[in-house]
């Protein structure tokens, strides 16, 4: 039977609608069964606790189970490279880290491009690091800190958690920008690192505040700076490493990303319960006791973010020359 010309059209319309319609009907029914939070470190560490806060908000507010799953090693590259691979379904997610936007050039060799293959859902939180020495170090700021260096070349010993972590990177970005000597001693984690600064192994390390805390309202640490644009509530007496040296900035920034592909109704509903809950005076409260900012944005301007960090640890990075343990 010949269709009518009319009629013939209609129908062509209404097929080209369909796929549209099905992605909203897709976003509509999401999720439809258990969403996983792929998380690149060991459980009990920041990046586990923000992924379970966000999880358990997400839990609660889209009626079903979004569940942690930590897949440590190789600075988070397994869990990136396994939700690359995953389908763009919504239903594998990656707790994104500021090991990711170093890694792109700490690693020669990744299977997987960051900003290429993991699509920007949602900014979470920013948190800072702070400058600690041990007490015996004479220098009270950063500029005695500075001219100490310089009057002591090479006699500094800079802890971190590990070669290409942030808390090195934030360091050798300090190094870069006043020109100052420090000798880098990698250390397996956050805890061996503090227990030798204590002890006066190692004279100054770029700690994120929530392990040095303690450390420094009991006087066995001494905060120099905190090294984010804007003090700190935690610490609202010690000054920013900008006030003496203009422009630097260290930060950490967390959030959530999916596999490239994912459908933009989906990306948009995770982002809207994300901004949800940064919005929540209980969550704002929970992260601000971990001595994290709230980060509330748009994927777009999560992702410029994330550009702007791998641009920026890139060039620190063949700075310092860093290679992974």
């Amino acid at each position: 039977m010949k269709l009518p010309r009319r009629s013939f059209l209609y129908l062509v319309a209404g097929t080209a609608a369909l796929p549209a319609l099905s992605y909203v009907a897709r976003a509509q029914a999401y999720p439809s069964r258990p969403v996983r939070i792929v998380v690149g470190f060991a459980p009990g560490g920041p990046t586990d606790v923000f992924a379970r806060v966000a999880a358990r908000w997400l839990s609660d507010h889209l009626s079903q189970q979004f569940v942690v799953e930590n897949r440590p090693g190789a600075g988070s590259n397994i869990a990136t490279e396994m939700v690359v691979n995953a389908s763009p379904d919504g239903y594998t997610l990656l707790l994104t880290a500021p090991a990711n936007t170093i890694n792109a050039t700490l690693y020669d060799k990744l299977s997987f491009n960051f900003i290429r293959d993991i699509e920007p859902v949602a900014s979470i939180v920013r948190t800072t690091y702070v400058i600690v020495v041990n007490p015996a170090i004479p220098a009270k700021t950063v500029p005695e800190f500075i001219s100490y260096a310089k009057a002591n070349p090479g006699s500094i010993n800079m802890a971190s958690a590990g070669s290409g972590t942030p808390q090195h990177v934030a360091g050798e970005l300090f190094k870069m920008m006043t020109g100052i000597e420090m000798v880098h001693v990698p250390y397996r984690g956050a805890a061996p690192a503090l227990t030798d600064l204590i002890g006066g192994q190692v004279q100054v390390m770029f700690d994120n505040m929530t392990s040095s805390l303690e450390f420094i309202r009991a006087g066995k640490l001494r905060a120099l700076a905190v090294t984010s644009s804007t003090r700190s509530a935690l610490l609202p007496n010690i000054p920013t490493v900008s006030d003496f040296v203009p422009g630097f900035e260290a930060s950490a920034q967390f959030g959530l990303g999916a596999p490239k592909n994912t459908p933009v109704e989906i990306v948009a509903k995770l982002n809207k319960e994300i901004n949800a809950s940064l919005a929540d005076p209980k969550i704002k409260q929970r992260f601000a006791d971990l001595a994290a900012e709230v980060l509330p944005g748009s994927p777009a301007e999560f992702g410029k973010l994330v550009a702007a960090e791998t641009e920026k640890w890139a060039k620190v990075v063949r700075f310092s020359g860093a290679k992974p343990d």
